[in-house]
């Protein structure tokens, strides 16, 4: 595993309580067709006070952003987002779906029945232990630590005596390793005004996307009274956007693999 980097602190000196930031590494495979082309991103877990956020570092930024009168740039689309929030207090989980101008909020009901093991390591400066669950139609392994007392992780993962450190499902698709521990400011909660949904309502706002992957950009296409596309040199190119439909499908299915397998849809 990669060697966890260092803040220039000692441990002690954390308020756990408080304000902390982790940051993980993630890799995760999109296609089970494809064993070898795995994706690579920084993600972060931002901690406060019993509440945490958990999101792509590009999504952290955005909100910040937003919080800040900037504009961030949403993601499109159903399929693999990672932005979830946490209200440990309450046992709450939710994972917010952003698409076009909307935030959906799903709720997270599926219960984490750990199994914790007597079986111990050093991963890198952490003494971490082995625990069990089963989550998303998928079986993981945790390494949690209790030199963290956070009993909080990446994703929807929660609920250990210590943070967890590394975790990874029984097919090596998703793999999450922390990185780096740093104290933050604010948890930048930028997404509060959402639209509560169910699993089937995902799917049917998913099936829908699918169909019609450029909705939105359509519209503004029929309201404009002139279009000119241009590449980055300038030059008038073609546009086709049932082509562009088309190749975004493919790339949907193509995509496939979530990380709550048993919520897969079947795009035929």
């Amino acid at each position: 595993m990669k060697k966890l980097s260092l803040i220039l602190v000692l441990l002690a000196s954390f308020s756990f309580g408080q304000r902390v930031s982790f940051l993980y590494e993630v890799k995760y495979r999109l296609n089970s067709q494809m064993p070898d082309k795995f994706n690579t991103n920084m993600m972060i877990l931002d901690f406060l006070d019993k509440n945490s956020i958990f999101r792509e570092r590009i999504d952290r930024n955005s909100d910040s952003l937003k919080m800040n009168n900037g504009s961030p740039m949403l993601p499109s689309g159903f399929e693999n987002q990672f932005y979830i929030k946490k209200e440990l207090s309450t046992h709450k989980v939710s994972k917010i779906i952003t698409n076009g101008s909307f935030n959906y909020l799903l709720p997270i009901e599926e219960s984490l029945e750990w199994l914790i093991s007597t079986e111990k390591k050093k991963i890198g400066i952490y003494n971490s232990q082995k625990a069990t669950v089963n989550y998303g139609g998928r079986q993981w392994t945790a390494w949690f630590t209790n030199d963290i007392p956070i009993n909080d992780g990446p994703y929807v993962f929660n609920g250990l005596p210590g943070l967890i450190i590394a975790i990874t499902d029984n097919k090596n698709d998703y793999t999450f390793n922390l990185v780096r521990v740093k104290k933050i400011s604010n948890l930048f909660d930028a997404r509060i005004k959402t639209i509560n949904i169910d699993w089937n309502k995902y799917e049917q706002l998913a099936r829908s996307y699918y169909q019609n992957p450029n909705a939105e950009m359509e519209q503004k296409i029929r309201n404009a009274k002139r279009v000119i596309m241009q590449d980055a040199q300038g030059n008038v190119i073609d546009f086709d956007i049932r082509q562009m439909n088309r190749d975004q499908q493919e790339d949907i299915k193509r995509n496939n693999n979530p990380i709550e397998l048993n919520h897969k849809i079947d795009y035929n």
